[in-house]
C-alpha cells in the first residue's frame, strides 16, 4: 500500500509553520534504522506529543488519510539529511503505517531527494514535492535520497499495528 496526498495542508500558513519548525529543530546524530548498520545516517529530532506541530499534523492526518483514522500515533519526528548523504534501505516495522511529509520549498527535479520504495522487485520513487504527504505500509523496503545542494527535511509519522 502506497498513497500520495498532494496539497496536504490547505492553509499556506500552516504549511509554512511546519516548514519553519522542521528547519529550527534541535537535531541529534546517531539513529540507525536497524542494529546491523555500522554507521548511522542523517539527523533526527523528535516532535513532542504536546507541541503545536504534533497537533497540527495529527489533525490534518485525521481529516485526510482514512487508513489511520482513529489510530494513535506511535512516534513523530523529523529526519534531516545533508547534501549527497547516502541513506540505507530499511523497513519501519512488520505491521503498521508510516507517513512522510515533505516540508520542501522550491524543489526541482535536478535537486533529487525522492523517497525510493522497493515494490515487486522494482524501485518506485516518490518526489519530495512541496506540501506532499506519502502514506505506506511499514513493511515496505524504502530509503530517502539526499538533495544535491541543500539539506533534506522529512517529517515522519509512525503508526504501529498490534
Amino acid at each position: 500500500m502506497l498513497q500520495v496526498f498532494d496539497n496536504f495542508f490547505d492553509n499556506h500558513n500552516d504549511f509554512m509553520f511546519i516548514v519553519n519548525s522542521c528547519q529550527e529543530c534541535a537535531y541529534k546524530y546517531g539513529e540507525k534504522d536497524y542494529e546491523e548498520l555500522k554507521f548511522p545516517t542523517g539527523l533526527t529530532s523528535n516532535i513532542d506529543r504536546n507541541s503545536e506541530v504534533w497537533n497540527l499534523v495529527e489533525n490534518q492526518i485525521q481529516n485526510k488519510i482514512w487508513i489511520v483514522k482513529h489510530k494513535q500515533i506511535h512516534r513523530m519526528y523529523v529526519n534531516c539529511f545533508a547534501p549527497t548523504e547516502n541513506p540505507y534501505f530499511h523497513k519501519d516495522g512488520y505491521s503498521g503505517y508510516t507517513l512522510l511529509f515533505y516540508p520542501t520549498i522550491d524543489w526541482n527535479l535536478d535537486e533529487g531527494g525522492e523517497t525510493q520504495f522497493i515494490i515487486n522487485d522494482e524501485i518506485k520513487g516518490v518526489l519530495p514535492i512541496s506540501n506532499r504527504m506519502v502514506a505506506f505500509s511499514a513493511d515496505i523496503l524504502h530509503k530517502a535520497t539526499s538533495f544535491r545542494s541543500k539539506h533534506r527535511f522529512t517529517l515522519a509519522v509512525k503508526y504501529n499495528e498490534y
